[in-house]
């Protein structure tokens, strides 16, 4: 990446050039080097959750293994940029699969990411 787009994506307003970036880039060889910048970015500037979550949906889509710790981290900035709740649910279902709350018991038990969203999504009950 050159320092005319680095200095771009340091002033995106809220998340979406540096989630273009990503998803127009993630075939490029040198991408897994740039991967952990990108996602420092992408969790600086958005503060709605909104690309954050996007980026952890298309990530853990394109290889959940690969970008666990990358996908570790948009989900926990997620957790904490995302008040209104209005991306959390989309996320729940698309990192632990439509029937998660069927399965919240075992998961909440052996996952504090998604413990932390259920507990966000569902407040009455824990």
């Amino acid at each position: 990446m050159d320092d005319e787009l680095r200095k771009r994506l340091d002033n995106d307003e809220n998340g979406l050039l540096t989630y273009e970036y990503i998803a127009n880039n993630i075939n490029n060889s040198d991408f897994y080097q740039e991967v952990d910048g990108l996602i420092d970015n992408i969790i600086k500037v958005d503060k709605t959750g909104q690309f954050v979550v996007s980026t952890a949906r298309y990530l853990n889509a394109i290889d959940k293994e690969v970008y666990a710790p990358q996908i570790d981290r948009l989900i926990k900035a997620a957790i904490v940029a995302d008040r209104e709740r209005a991306y959390l649910g989309v996320l729940a279902a698309s990192i632990w699969g439509d029937n998660y709350k069927e399965r919240a018991a075992s998961l909440i038990a052996t996952d504090d990411n998604f413990r932390r969203i259920y507990k966000r999504l569902y407040p009455i009950g824990i």
